[in-house]
């Protein structure tokens, strides 16, 4: 295992099997999860990514699991005043509310809920590619909340043009709100592949989660211009990178292990996935594991 890279994608992956295209029952995904979190790859996996609504069934099935305790990352809906009430009063020893998860708001949506979170969770608010971004990162920069920004999807529409999601990574560093990705990064190098595992699905082309780390970094260090940024994004090929046990490398550009760290901790937090397997079979396959 090559150290830098896993510093870059230490907790990386927030498991979100019950969300499609894997939609898994929640004894299935629990049990993911649970058998994942003792495997050697447990330093990738990050949250796991559970629907308030579903809270209860949670609850429910959590004593048949010997897991000690599980880190969540709780996705609200519209329903916010009694979600975040729920989310408050939970008292159970063997979770841990480690984020909550906003549908898109307005900014005005965000001041007004802000008051009612809970303090020392980290916050994520779904930003609309096709909103108005400088007032909801004006709004998040204030009150120290995190950006969400989606990825993907089952349909070939919920994904991102590459420029849009370089202009979004740009704007975010620039306003120094650190964000969390979601939804068609499965895979470690943009490809194209199919949405579902229906034998008739849409292919479309997904951004490469390597590629979306590496380009965070370098925008957090200032080392990018925006035309350099789309390059990284469009890398297709492993050997564009350059992996050191002290640092991470794209053309003339480098990035330190130092720096790595603190751009992930600071600046790309992680990125929702329903499938694990997925992304530890890429990195295998390319000898990065």
């Amino acid at each position: 295992m090559i150290a830098s890279v896993k510093t870059l994608l230490s907790s990386v992956v927030d498991y979100a099997g019950l969300f499609p295209p894997a939609k898994l029952s929640m004894r299935e995904a629990m049990a993911k999860y649970a058998q994942d979190k003792t495997s050697n790859y447990s330093w990738m996996l990050g949250r796991f990514v559970l629907p308030e609504s579903r809270l209860n069934e949670f609850e429910e099935l959590l004593p048949q699991f010997p897991l000690k305790q599980w880190s969540l990352s709780i996705i609200l809906s519209k329903e916010l005043t009694s979600e975040i009430e729920r989310v408050r009063s939970l008292n159970n020893s063997k979770i841990a509310i480690a984020a909550l998860e906003f549908p898109p708001l307005s900014p005005t949506q965000i001041e007004r809920v802000f008051p009612l979170l809970p303090a020392g969770v980290d916050l994520f608010f779904e930003i609309s590619l096709h909103g108005n971004l400088e007032f909801h990162l004006d709004v998040l920069r204030r009150t120290g909340a995190s950006a969400k920004v989606r990825t993907g999807g089952i349909t070939t529409d919920a994904f991102p043009r590459m420029n849009q999601l370089c202009q979004y990574i740009f704007s975010f560093a620039e306003a120094q709100v650190p964000f969390k990705a979601t939804a068609g990064l499965h895979h470690l190098l943009p490809g194209n592949h199919r949405l579902t595992s229906e034998p008739n699905s849409p292919s479309a082309l997904m951004q490469g989660f390597l590629n979306v780390a590496i380009l965070a970094a370098l925008v957090y260090w200032q080392k990018l211009t925006p035309e350099d940024a789309l390059a990284v994004l469009k890398e297709s090929s492993i050997e564009g990178f350059q992996f050191k046990a002290d640092s991470i490398g794209w053309r003339d550009r480098q990035l330190s292990i130092a720096e790595i760290e603190e751009a992930r901790q600071q600046f790309f937090r992680s990125f929702g996935s329903c499938s694990f397997q997925e992304p530890i079979d890429d990195l295998k396959e390319l000898k990065l594991l």
